[in-house]
């Protein structure tokens, strides 16, 4: 039942919800997203180079903005499809469309070198 229930959530997110991360994508906040990252996700990840500690076993998000495949939009689906490694967090589309224009903005950005 549990599998069936995450692919018939996963259907209609992808159905209803299409065109809201999509549709937001190029209007999404990515300081709004940096600000949500720092409150939902830094227990967990490391979200920007100031941050001092993370768990050793998850991406930073400059890793997860690096991949071959990133595009916010895959990021903004994932982040609303609860997986089991993540806690479940109650972001709407606004919201995971600004944390994914965040992990975006870091693809080109390269780290500070401590010379």
């Amino acid at each position: 039942m549990g599998r069936t229930y995450r692919y018939v959530r996963a259907l209609a997110i992808a159905v209803l919800g299409f065109a809201g991360p999509a549709a937001t994508a190029a209007d999404a906040d990515a300081n709004h997203g940096a600000d949500l990252a720092q409150r939902w996700c830094a227990t967990c990840h490391l979200v920007d180079g100031s941050q001092k500690q993370a768990s050793a076993d998850v991406p930073t998000f400059v890793m997860i903005a690096r991949k071959p495949n990133f595009t916010p939009e895959k990021v903004a689906f994932f982040l609303l499809d609860p997986h089991p490694k993540m806690p479940n967090f109650p972001l709407s589309r606004s919201e995971a469309a600004d944390i994914a224009a965040y992990i975006g903005s870091l693809r080109t950005k390269r780290p500070a070198r401590s010379d």
